[in-house]
């Protein structure tokens, strides 16, 4: 196919998918739907008794049989149930999510040519009578279920089957309607399977777009839990619902707000020391790129980078083998210089946040001056052939073409790190904490975990989690909108 070809493809394909181009919309949104859903536990069909987690979605179900009989050990013991119930269930729910691929395959097929559109449109086909199959074999274990007639393992008929019913049905309706249309333009079809350039990046990214969505936004439902009493193994009903409740209490006593205020005073002090220092990548990687010596540049890049991918814990096994009473430093001072030394460093509460820095520093150096020596390979060198000419030296040339050139990637960074001002992890602090330094450690995000993980609090910590969320998103407009206003240039 011609490149004038491919070029003119995406025109006439618009003009011959007129007829039907809804259904190809309603196509698609159905198996979009089927493949969001696999990964959602109030979706799942296969919760055929009550007995099952709430919490196992189809995708779950489909990949661990354990999932689907954790709860279920003294019922299989006794017999009241049969294993090979279970076996059947786990399997249909393969065969369900394999026919759900197999739409999805043909999904992405249909932004093809004419050509293209018309083989895939063989994948949903198969697809969705492999979907039924596998809802078939749903339904059997269910009738297991209910032919134990036992009511310690109660049936439980699931509203997701329904859905996935109705998925199946019309991606099947669709599929067959389409076959039919393109029986009638069977001349329209090109040599070759073709598709535009734009929608090949797309699905390129789609993995990384459904990725997102698994965990990034469909946790998001989780913030439901902060608007009940929930505790944990209960359930959600609207005799535990209490409104707005938790995004008071915090405020209601004095003991509550102080704490809270502590918190975010932890917070922002040591998201303003990071952002305060955030020109350091920037400057180490131009420092580094001016090392003649490319064995020892590669040295010391590696040797900056290497701690990145080290473990908080590893890191503060390291310090405790520093800083602790039997630790280095008090060793050389006892056995080397002669003087009593017993002090144990990573007791003291002095300066918490200047050695968090240091030690965040240390182990991110490197890794964060990669994008930066990046950005620098990528600068043109005849604008330093132009500098120099000029009679620039090394530090000018730095100055005047090196940092210029950064400044857009650096303030990226620097708007993400403001969006991020309320997110300073929780490892490092939760390692490094003890009985006398934990006043001064405790930010948002290990506050989150000591409420809900600690304390069993989980309507408070989702709450807090669901406000520091808002207010990172709400920081990163007003971040974007100044940059634009001041720079011109934005990221969002």
């Amino acid at each position: 196919m011609t490149q004038a070809t491919m070029r003119a493809t995406p025109a006439a394909l618009r003009k011959e998918r007129t007829p039907g181009s809804i259904i190809y919309i309603v196509h698609r949104v159905a198996i979009l739907l089927a493949c969001a859903a696999i990964f959602y536990p109030g979706f799942n069909p296969g919760r055929i008794t009550t007995a099952i987690n709430r919490n196992v979605s189809l995708f779950t179900a489909s990949i661990s049989y354990q999932s689907l009989v954790n709860d279920l050990a003294r019922p299989l013991a006794r017999g009241w149930v049969q294993s090979s119930t279970f076996v059947l269930l786990m399997a249909a729910s393969i065969v369900l999510v394999v026919g759900i691929v197999l739409c999805a395959v043909g999904g992405c097929m249909s932004v093809g040519n004419n050509r293209m559109q018309r083989r895939g449109l063989l994948f949903p086909l198969v697809g969705s009578l492999v979907m039924a199959g596998g809802l078939v074999g749903i339904y059997m274990a269910y009738l297991q279920i209910v032919a134990a007639a036992n009511n310690r393992v109660p049936a439980n008929f699931a509203p997701g089957f329904w859905l996935y019913a109705v998925l199946a049905a019309v991606t099947l309706a669709t599929t067959l309607a389409l076959l039919a249309m393109d029986r009638k333009r069977a001349e329209t079809l090109e040599p070759k399977m073709a598709m535009h350039e734009r929608y090949k990046i797309f699905l390129f990214f789609l993995p990384i777009l459904a990725l997102a969505f698994v965990f990034s936004y469909l946790p998001l439902w989780g913030w439901r839990y902060a608007f009940f009493d929930y505790k944990a193994g209960g359930e959600l009903t609207m005799e535990n619902f209490v409104g707005f409740k938790w995004f008071t209490y915090l405020f209601e006593s004095e003991a509550t707000r102080a704490d809270i205020f502590r918190v975010i005073k932890n917070t922002l002090g040591l998201s303003a020391i990071g952002i305060a220092t955030s020109w350091l990548p920037m400057a180490f990687a131009i420092f580094l790129t001016q090392v003649p010596s490319k064995r020892f540049r590669r040295f010391v890049q590696t040797f900056t980078t290497v701690p990145n991918f080290l473990g908080w814990v590893i890191i503060y096994a390291v310090a405790l083998a520093i800083f602790s009473t039997d630790g280095f430093i008090n060793n050389f001072l006892n056995n080397i210089l002669g003087i009593a030394a017993d002090t144990n460093y990573l007791m003291d509460s002095s300066h918490m946040w200047l050695k968090m820095w240091l030690w965040g520093t240390w182990k991110g150096l490197g890794w964060s001056a990669i994008i930066y020596i990046s950005s620098i390979t990528g600068i043109d060198p005849v604008l330093y052939e132009a500098a120099e000419v000029d009679g620039a030296g090394r530090f000018q040339k730095m100055w005047n073409v090196t940092v210029p050139q950064l400044l857009p990637t650096f303030f990226v960074m620097l708007l993400m790190s403001i969006a991020n001002i309320l997110s300073n992890g929780m490892e490092q602090y939760l390692v490094f904490s003890n009985a006398v330094n934990a006043q001064s450690l405790e930010v948002l995000d290990l506050y989150v975990y000591n409420l809900g993980i600690v304390n069993g609090q989980i309507p408070i910590s989702t709450m807090v989690g669901m406000c520091k969320s808002v207010i990172s998103v709400a920081l990163l407009f007003i971040a974007n909108t100044a940059s634009k206003k001041l720079r011109g240039e934005s990221i969002v």
